[in-house]
C-alpha cells in the first residue's frame, strides 16, 4: 500500500490500515459518528497524532466566510473525511478536494465505511501553496 512516489505515503497507509481495522470489526451499516469514534481509537492505538472534528476557517478572496469541521486532521497535514454511503460519487470527491483547497492542505483521504468492503481515495490538492 505504501507508494514512495506519493507524498506522506507512510502516514496515509497507516491511516488506511486503521480504517481497515475498524471496518473489519464493525462492517458497514452504522452512522458516521460510530466509525469516527472507532477510528479515533485505532489512530490512538497506532500512536498517530490527530484532532477530531477540527474546525477550520473557510476563506473567499482572503476574507473569512465561515468554518467547516474536518472529520480528522492527522499530524496537522492530512485531512481525513469519512462517509457512510453505499457508493462514493464524484460529488463526494469534489467536496473533499474543495476542503483541501479551502484549508490549503496538500493531501487528504476520503474513506467510505458504507460499502461491504472499505473504499478510500487519496486526494491531492493541485492548488496547494507551501
Amino acid at each position: 500500500m505504501i507508494k514512495e512516489e506519493y507524498k506522506y505515503s507512510d502516514l496515509t497507509s497507516k491511516i488506511i490500515g486503521c480504517a481497515m481495522a475498524v471496518h473489519k470489526i464493525l462492517g458497514n451499516g452504522f452512522q458516521e459518528v460510530i466509525y469516527q469514534r472507532a477510528l479515533a481509537i485505532e489512530l490512538e492505538l497506532a500512536g498517530i497524532s490527530f484532532k477530531r472534528e477540527f474546525e477550520m476557517p473557510v476563506h473567499y478572496r482572503e476574507r473569512p466566510v465561515g468554518t467547516r469541521r474536518v472529520d480528522f486532521l492527522v499530524e496537522g497535514i492530512i485531512s481525513v473525511e469519512l462517509k457512510t454511503i453505499t457508493t462514493l460519487e464524484n460529488v463526494n470527491l469534489a467536496q473533499a478536494i474543495n476542503y483541501l483547497e479551502a484549508y490549503n492542505l496538500e493531501i487528504g483521504l476520503l474513506i467510505n465505511f458504507g460499502e461491504t468492503s472499505l473504499k478510500f481515495k487519496r486526494l491531492t490538492n493541485k492548488k496547494f501553496k507551501s
